[in-house]
C-alpha cells in the first residue's frame, strides 16, 4: 500500500461518554490518513468510499454517546471512535453494482472528510438527485427526522380531519414536522416544548398551532 493510495482526512472523535448536554471537551478533532483502495478494507470488494457533504446532528446521537451499551436498532459510537450518524455523501469508489462513482447517497456515515462504508447495501440509499431539491434536505426533512415524522403520522396515527392532536417535543427535529403534518391533515394541534425559547422559536417560524412549555 503506497503513499499514492493514501488521503489525509479530518475526523471528529468521541473522547468519552457524554454526561447531560454534549460539551466541546467530549470531542476531539483529529487528522489522519486512510487508504483509498477497496481491497484494504474488504477482501470481497463490497465497500464504498464516500466523500461526506452534509452531516445530520440528530438528537438520538446523544443516547448512543451516553453509554457503551449498543441498542439493537442503532449503530455504535464508543469513546475513541469516529462519531457516526446520518449524512449525505458522494460515492468516490464502489465495490457494489448498485452504486457507481459519482452517485449521491444518504445513510450512516462518519463525521469525517471521507469514510469507508463496509455495509453499503444495508446502510446507504441512493439519492435520485434533481436540481430542484437541495442535497442538504436529505440531512433533515428528507432524512431521519422526516422519515420518522412521516411514518409515525401516516402509518401509525391514522389521523382524521377534525381530531385533536398533542405533540410532545414540538420544537424537535421530528416533533415540529409532525405538528405541520397534523395541521395539513385538518387536525387541531397542541404542542409542548421544554422551555420558552423553543416555544418562541416555533411561534416566530409561523407554526400555527397552540404551544406551551
Amino acid at each position: 500500500m503506497g503513499d499514492k493510495n493514501m488521503v489525509s482526512i479530518k475526523q471528529v472523535i468521541l473522547k468519552n461518554n457524554i454526561q447531560g448536554i454534549p460539551k466541546e471537551t467530549d470531542f476531539e478533532l483529529r487528522t489522519t490518513t486512510i487508504s483509498t483502495e477497496i481491497g484494504d478494507y474488504n477482501s470481497n470488494g463490497g465497500a464504498v468510499l464516500l466523500k461526506n457533504l452534509y452531516l445530520a446532528c440528530d438528537p438520538y446521537l446523544c443516547h448512543i454517546m451516553r453509554s457503551d451499551e449498543l441498542l439493537p436498532f442503532m449503530h455504535d459510537i464508543v469513546p475513541g471512535s469516529v462519531v457516526k450518524g446520518y449524512g449525505v455523501a458522494k460515492v468516490i469508489k464502489s465495490g457494489i453494482e448498485e452504486l457507481k462513482e459519482g452517485d449521491y447517497v444518504w445513510g450512516i456515515t462518519g463525521w469525517e472528510s471521507f469514510s469507508w462504508n463496509l455495509d453499503p447495501q444495508k446502510q446507504l440509499t441512493k439519492i435520485h438527485f434533481t436540481d430542484d431539491v437541495p442535497l442538504s434536505y436529505y440531512a433533515g426533512i428528507l432524512g431521519m427526522p422526516g422519515h420518522g415524522a412521516y411514518m409515525g403520522w401516516n402509518e401509525m396515527c391514522y389521523p382524521k380531519q377534525g381530531e385533536s392532536v398533542y405533540v410532545s417535543s414540538a420544537a424537535g427535529g421530528v416533533g415540529h414536522l409532525v405538528g405541520q403534518f397534523a395541521k395539513m391533515s385538518g387536525c387541531y394541534v397542541v404542542g409542548s416544548a421544554s422551555c420558552w425559547n423553543y416555544v418562541l422559536n416555533l411561534k416566530c417560524n409561523s407554526q400555527q398551532y397552540l404551544v406551551d412549555c
